[in-house]
């Protein structure tokens, strides 16, 4: 078992590590969240050897707190380059195409973080494994952090970050093994960054009520910042300006996003903050900070829980006690 702080196993401790089935370390770093049939999968990167690529580790849960872990969605391989001891893999995002294919979304680099590409993948269960395609500048652009988004019409989106140029919003071609064309850009305010333009990092979206957020990290490296969130009547914006989810100098609690999962329930739509407390050096331990999100008249903020459970039926989110 970790000497690491963890949460009870049907409980979200924010700052706690989750512990799936076999009382190991989940691996849910930059994670991935989609709802498939009853249950919630998670795609994370497996951080056993430190920054470099271990593997897409894979989870399921039916409470977004008891995690299984299914095995290694995407495994390394020293006969492709990109999946390579040494490369780095990161930000795993998967969307399920409307004819039922799971398409995986990487952020593939080298350490130095040169390549700056994405990378997809394939297969025909969450759980995968994924056949491996190729990676690419989408459009020729730098990607770093990346993020996925479907639309109720099956739509889907890429969002990626591309330094001084901004945040992208790519759709996606029909099968969503490529990208058509960018359909909005967002930069970061100058006060945020005195060395220039820049777009976020670690993007999000959701769609509530018909409006489109749009959730990202300043580029402060592994340290954690006051993380903002801008809305649109669409994808292709207009993009409003940028606020803080978090109490300002909180730095988003000492996390960075990853993802919003949203929890539709029968009492309740419950949207879920998840982010990563990063420790450069001990980055399998690093910890989780997941926190229900309120969103009400454009603006979209988070509240400290010790913990708390979420009920994926109603929707209805509750709290809950750890011991020390």
């Amino acid at each position: 078992m970790p000497t690491h702080p963890s949460a009870p196993r049907g409980v979200v401790a924010p700052g706690r590590l989750f512990i799936d089935q076999h009382g190991s370390v989940a691996q849910l770093h930059g994670v991935g969240v989609q709802h498939v049939d009853d249950l919630f999968y998670a795609w994370g990167e497996d951080k056993a050897r430190g920054q470099t690529f271990a593997g897409v580790a894979c989870y399921s849960s039916p409470d977004l707190a008891t995690w299984t872990f299914r095995g290694h969605a995407l495994a390394v391989d020293p006969a492709v380059p990109d999946l390579a001891p040494g490369r780095v893999i990161e930000r795993p995002k998967v969307l399920r195409h409307p004819d039922g294919r799971y398409v995986m979304f990487l952020h593939v680099d080298s350490t130095d973080y040169a390549d700056a590409r994405v990378g997809w993948a394939v297969a025909d269960r969450p759980e995968g494994p994924y056949t491996y395609l190729r990676s690419e500048r989408p459009l020729g652009n730098l990607s770093r952090d990346i993020g996925v988004f479907a639309d109720a019409d099956g739509t889907g989106y890429l969002l990626s970050e591309d330094r001084e140029h901004g945040l992208h919003v790519y759709r996606l071609t029909p099968d969503y093994l490529g990208v058509e064309e960018i359909v909005s850009t967002t930069l970061a305010p100058p006060s945020d960054h005195p060395a220039g333009p820049h777009g976020y990092e670690s993007p999000a979206m959701i769609e509530h009520e018909g409006r489109y957020y749009l959730f990202g990290s300043d580029l402060t490296g592994w340290a954690t910042n006051d993380n903002k969130v801008a809305s649109a009547p669409s994808p292709a914006g207009p993009w409003s300006e940028w606020s803080d989810i978090a109490p300002p100098g909180t730095a988003t609690y000492d996390s960075q996003v990853s993802t919003v999962v949203t929890v539709r329930g029968s009492e309740a739509t419950t949207h879920v903050y998840v982010g990563d407390r990063w420790g450069p050096d001990d980055l399998a331990h690093s910890a989780p900070v997941w926190l229900p999100l309120r969103i009400a008249d454009g603006a979209a903020t988070i509240e400290w829980r010790d913990a708390w459970t979420i009920d994926p039926v109603t929707g209805l989110v509750a709290d809950a006690e750890v011991t020390a």
